[in-house]
C-alpha cells in the first residue's frame, strides 16, 4: 500500500493517512465525544481498513484482521439492571420461604428481555446466550479473559450474530451453519442450543447439549405418535432429575441447616419448540407423603426485567414468573445448553467444532 495514499474514516468521515487509520478509527472507542456509528449500519468492506492494509490471503490472516475488527466494532447490550442483583433478590424471597424445601441457585445472572423494537418473536435464543454471558463473565475469570475478545460485556444481538458467523468460519457446527446458510447477521433467524455451544465453543469454552425426548423409533418421517396412554408426568421426572443432579453436582452439595445454596454451575440454556428460555436454578419440595417434588426457576426473555425487579422486591408474585412446576412440561422434546469448567487446548478445540449431544428418554 502507498505509505502517502488516504482512506476514509467509517465513523466520521475524515480523510486520514491510510498509515494512521486503525489508530483513528480506534479512538472513536474511547473518546464519546466522537461521532460514532453503531456496528449493525457499517459496511462490512469498512473492515478490511483494520490492520492498516486489506489481507491478501483468505486463510487464518484474514480471520485474525475479521476478529479484530469485530473486537473493536462490537456493541456492549443495552439492559436494565436490577440492583443489589436479580439472585440476590431471588434468594431473598427463597430463603423467606416457611416451607419443607431445598434450593440450589446459580451464581450471579443478569435478565435479558427480548424488546418489541428490536427483537420480539424471534431473538429469545440470543437473549439466554447473553444471560448465560452474563454469568460467565461475572463469576468465571478464565472466561471473561477469552469471551468477546476480552471486552469484559455482553454484546448486542448483531455483535453476537457476528461471532456466531466467524464460528461457523472456524469450522463449528458446519450442518448448523448450513441448515442456516451460514447467515445469521441482521436477520430475524430463530437459533437454539447448538449455535450457543458453537459460539461459546469458538471461545474455547466446554460448552454441552443435553436432549430429552421420545426414542426415534416413536417418531417416523416427522409423524408424531399418540402417547396419550403414557404418564407425562413421570416422563419429565427424568429432566427435573437432571437437573437437580446438575446444580447440586450429583448430590455433593451439602445443605446442612441452610435450604437455599449456590451452586458453582453455570445456568442452562432451556430450548423447546417454540421458545427458549434460561434456568437458573432448582427447587426441591418435601411433600406431606414423603415424595419429593421438583420447580424450575427460569428466567424468561419474554418477561419484563423491571416487572420482576419489582415481584422479587415486594415478595409478591414472583413465583408465578420464575418458578415452573413438572405440570408446566408439555413438549415432546427439550434441549439444555451449559458450559463446563476450563478452557480447551487446541487439539480439544478440533473435536468441539462437532457438537454432539447425550440423549435422554422421556
Amino acid at each position: 500500500m502507498d505509505p502517502d495514499s488516504w482512506s476514509t474514516c467509517p465513523f466520521c468521515d475524515l480523510p486520514v493517512p491510510s498509515s494512521q487509520l486503525q489508530w483513528h478509527a480506534n479512538d472513536h472507542f474511547h473518546d464519546p465525544e466522537l461521532p460514532q456509528q453503531p456496528l449493525q449500519s457499517l459496511p462490512n468492506e469498512h473492515c478490511n481498513y483494520y490492520g492498516g492494509e486489506t489481507s491478501r490471503d483468505k486463510g487464518e490472516h484474514e480471520m485474525d484482521e475479521k476478529i479484530s475488527c469485530l473486537i473493536g466494532l462490537q456493541t456492549s447490550s443495552e439492559f436494565y439492571k436490577v440492583e443489589p442483583g436479580l439472585m440476590a433478590l431471588l434468594r431473598n424471597c427463597l430463603e423467606s420461604e416457611t416451607e419443607n424445601s431445598k434450593t440450589i441457585l446459580s451464581g450471579y445472572v443478569d435478565h435479558f428481555q427480548s424488546l418489541d423494537s428490536e427483537d420480539a418473536g424471534w431473538g429469545c435464543g440470543w437473549r439466554n446466550i447473553q444471560m448465560l454471558s452474563s454469568h460467565l463473565l461475572a463469576q468465571r475469570l478464565d472466561a471473561r479473559e477469552v469471551l468477546f475478545g476480552g471486552s469484559g460485556f455482553v454484546p448486542d444481538i448483531p455483535s453476537l450474530q457476528r461471532w456466531l458467523e466467524v464460528a461457523w468460519e472456524k469450522g463449528f457446527d458446519a450442518p448448523g451453519a448450513a441448515q442456516l446458510d451460514h447467515v445469521v447477521y441482521g436477520s430475524k433467524k430463530w437459533i437454539g442450543t447448538t449455535e450457543c455451544a458453537a459460539l461459546l465453543r469458538s471461545f474455547a469454552l466446554r460448552a454441552r447439549v443435553v436432549d430429552f425426548g421420545p426414542k426415534e423409533s416413536q417418531s417416523v418421517a416427522g409423524t408424531s405418535v399418540d402417547n396419550s396412554n403414557v404418564d407425562k408426568s413421570e416422563a419429565y421426572q427424568v429432566l427435573m432429575d437432571f437437573v437437580w443432579n446438575y446444580f447440586s453436582n450429583e448430590n455433593t452439595i451439602q445443605f446442612d441447616q441452610q435450604h437455599v445454596l449456590i451452586s458453582e454451575k453455570t445456568p442452562l440454556y432451556f430450548q423447546h419448540d417454540g421458545h427458549s428460555r434460561t434456568i437458573i436454578g432448582v427447587q426441591a419440595k418435601h411433600q406431606p407423603d414423603g415424595v419429593q417434588t421438583y420447580s424450575l426457576l427460569v428466567l424468561d426473555p419474554a418477561h419484563s426485567t423491571i416487572a420482576l425487579e419489582r415481584s422479587l422486591k415486594k415478595k409478591i408474585g414472583w413465583q408465578k414468573l420464575i418458578r415452573k412446576g413438572r405440570n408446566t412440561l408439555k413438549k415432546p422434546q427439550y434441549q439444555l445448553c451449559y458450559v463446563d469448567p476450563g478452557i480447551a487446548s487446541e487439539e480439544e478445540m478440533e473435536k468441539l467444532k462437532t457438537i454432539d449431544s447425550v440423549f435422554f428418554e422421556l
